[in-house]
């Protein structure tokens, strides 16, 4: 079953002038989002991954994952939209922008079968992205550091602010659906 997603409700038109207009608001958002730094121990969090897998909830698969991957390519060829106003392949943490992708991707997935209507699945579903988005994340950055250092540093300090996160979104989703009807 394919259900609608909350930008097929707020934008109902479709074409390609829809899809670049919805895929730049995204990196934009993503960017912003990059931007903001949550006081944490020991690395400071940013909203970054939160802006990604919620673009993934609102888009869908397809639309979603094309947004991060244009978030990438900016970044790549030197757009400052990275945390800390960063761009660039050869950044440890690029990974995890390769990751936002196929995170993207899955929440997408989950939300086209109605994932984000319920804050029990809603959850799992930003927890499952969560989880796809540390692996490229993770192995990029072992390349870095070491496989030890990358979990050390790269997962374990982030696992909370994920929880935190995917606690937003179960909340947030379902609400946004109530307000909007759910027909």
């Amino acid at each position: 079953m394919n259900a609608s997603l909350l930008s097929d409700r707020l934008w109902p038109q479709s074409g390609f002038a829809r899809n670049a207009a919805l895929a730049v608001l995204g990196t934009v958002i993503v960017a912003a989002a990059a931007q903001v730094n949550v006081p944490m121990l020991p690395i400071p969090m940013t909203l970054q991954s939160l802006a990604v897998l919620l673009i993934g909830a609102a888009y869908g698969a397809r639309l979603g994952a094309a947004t991060l991957a244009l978030y990438a390519l900016e970044g790549a060829i030197g757009l400052p939209v990275f945390a800390g106003f960063g761009s660039g392949v050869m950044l440890a943490s690029f990974g995890y922008v390769l990751g936002f992708i196929a995170a993207a991707g899955v929440v997408g997935f989950l939300a086209e079968r109605g994932w984000d209507r319920s804050p029990l699945k809603m959850f799992a579903a930003m927890l499952l992205g969560a989880a796809v988005l540390y692996v490229p994340g993770l192995l990029w950055l072992s390349a870095w550091v070491g496989a030890g250092k990358a979990v050390q540093f790269g997962l374990m300090p982030f696992l909370l602010g994920d929880i935190v996160k995917a606690a937003v979104a179960a909340l947030g989703f379902p609400a946004a659906w109530a307000l909007l009807g759910r027909r």
